[in-house]
């Protein structure tokens, strides 16, 4: 009879007992385990991995929680934190958390407005991929375009970019510590997009680890699949490694200015006025305008402040020419106007200290960090003085209140709906979004409810059939899959709102790539 040497019969024994080491194992002890076999090199996962019995596992997750509602420890937390260091770990990371049955929340900088790449209140158990350190840039001024990692942020990006050339930029938001990740995939606004229209619609090209644990890029993906990602939301179908992004031309010498104005002044008509001509301002203008409640300083009485907030791509003669001719009502003056170059810009708009210098922009770090809630509407036709007073008095009840204004108009008037996902083009006047601010978690349930009285009160004035939400202002008020099986039909209640006619389009696309819908938001 043949006799099998011993150390043979072990590796069998070895072999056929595996499953089972696997199945009693700790979930963080089966990742690694399929980490290892699944992956070419004899990397030490576990020095990027961080479980709630690692000492660093609370100051890994809190590091970019930039809403701090789901950083209370009564919320779920990820069974681990997984730190990808380059691609292939992230594509090993996919087909063993399939494998495992496990959920998986990607982050790249924790800007989720509710806390979903962090947090999870369906899925259980979850672990968070966490891309922060996937950060890296590489731009290429000849061709006029940029590589960049999902996990570096907005202001790295511009940054990165100012290194190498002061005429060049990036039609990004303002906000420097939002992840990049999430930013393009949802759409993503900013001072360049009267101009130059959304983040997304400057995308050329994107890397993404499918379902399969497959690296794609946009030829290998497909058209459909490319298109999705640009504002549909891009962790619905994968994970987003990195951006090919196309830069546009900006101007040596900007004007930033910001005017305010009380109701004593005559807030109610200016901003009436504001809303019948900011979308047809010059593309070159971005004017937005901030809504907060505040105390006069003559009466002490109650009242709201209006700031009028505005960036041009130009100097203060031509802004002021532009401003005389569209909105004199304002009565811009030049003492109101700072002269800068562009990468100045985007440091006034982030409001940092006039002294910073563009390297705070390298900090991945939330300057105002707080727990909010925001709700985001889209207005068609200039919202009545009447109903800016009955506004007035929800904002005399609640000093935390605030509603942001942003013009529309210029390039984003000449995109298709359908060009991308995100579908609130022409025909809107201006995006408004409500939100509330507070430092004291005992406060939560009534400022939320604070953030619904102003969207109720508003639903006359705004789009309807549907009434149109911003992705990245995702707000689960509107819904949410809140099973595995969720209906399409049952999807389409928010889905329409985010997406309008587009959403059938991202169903189809979702349906091929990820059939059994493993990457579930």
């Amino acid at each position: 009879m043949l006799q099998l040497d011993s150390s043979i019969v072990s590796v069998i024994v070895i072999l056929l007992l595996f499953p089972f080491f696997i199945v009693s194992l700790p979930i963080q002890d089966k990742f690694l385990e399929c980490l290892s076999l699944n992956s070419e090199s004899s990397f030490p996962f576990s020095t990027i991995l961080y479980t709630p019995n690692n000492s660093s596992f609370t100051n890994v997750l809190l590091s970019t929680a930039q809403n701090l509602r789901f950083a209370l420890p009564s919320l779920p937390k990820p069974e681990f934190i997984f730190t990808p260091l380059q691609e292939s770990h992230v594509q090993t990371a996919v087909v063993c958390s399939k494998q495992l049955g496990v959920q998986i929340r990607v982050r790249s900088g924790g800007h989720d407005f509710e806390g979903l790449s962090y947090t999870s209140v369906i899925d259980t158990p979850f672990i968070v991929v966490d891309l922060g350190k996937l950060r890296s840039i590489s731009v290429d001024t000849k061709r006029k375009s940029a590589w960049a990692q999902a996990g570096a942020t907005v202001g790295e990006l511009h940054y990165r970019i100012s290194e190498k050339s002061k005429n060049l930029g990036f039609p990004a938001g303002a906000c420097p510590s939002v992840g990049l990740g999430g930013h393009l995939s949802g759409g993503g606004y900013g001072p360049l997009f009267r101009k130059y229209g959304l983040s997304a619609d400057n995308v050329i090209d994107a890397c993404i680890v499918d379902v399969q644990g497959r690296l794609l890029d946009r030829k290998a993906m497909g058209e459909d699949l490319f298109w999705a990602i640009r504002g549909g939301g891009g962790a619905s179908f994968g994970i987003i490694t990195a951006w090919k992004v196309k830069l546009v031309p900006v101007p040596s010498t900007v004007t930033v200015f910001r005017v305010f104005r009380f109701l004593e002044q005559g807030a109610t008509k200016l901003l009436y006025r504001w809303q019948q001509v900011a979308n047809k301002f010059d593309a070159d203008l971005y004017l937005v305008v901030g809504i907060r409640p505040a105390i006069a300083s003559d009466t002490g009485k109650k009242t709201v402040r209006t700031i009028y907030s505005g960036l041009f791509l130009g100097d203060t003669n031509r802004l002021l020419e532009v401003m005389q001719k569209s909105f004199p009502e304002l009565g811009l003056a030049r003492k109101d106007c700072i002269e800068m170059d562009w990468i100045g810009s985007v440091l006034y708009e982030a409001f940092f200290p006039t002294n910073s210098t563009p390297e705070v922009l390298l900090q991945r770090k939330n300057l105002f960090p707080a727990y909010t809630k925001s709700k985001s509407d889209f207005a068609q036709s200039p919202i009545s003085k009447t109903a800016l007073k009955g506004l007035w008095k929800i904002f005399f009840q609640e000093d935390k209140l605030a509603t942001l204004l942003i013009p529309y108009g210029g390039m984003m008037d000449k995109i298709s709906k359908s060009e991308i996902p995100f579908p609130h083009r022409k025909g809107n006047l201006f995006m408004l979004e409500y939100a509330t601010n507070w430092n004291d978690p005992s406060e939560s349930a009534s400022q939320i409810d604070w953030a619904r009285k102003v969207y109720e009160y508003m639903t006359p004035y705004v789009s309807k059939n549907p009434r149109e939400a911003y992705l990245n202002h995702r707000d689960i008020d509107l819904g949410m899959n809140e099973k595995a099986n969720t209906s399409i039909e049952e999807a389409r209640v928010w889905g329409a709102k985010y997406f309008k006619g587009n959403f059938n389009r991202l169903v189809k696309v979702k349906t091929r790539v990820d059939p059994e819908n493993f990457f579930s938001w």
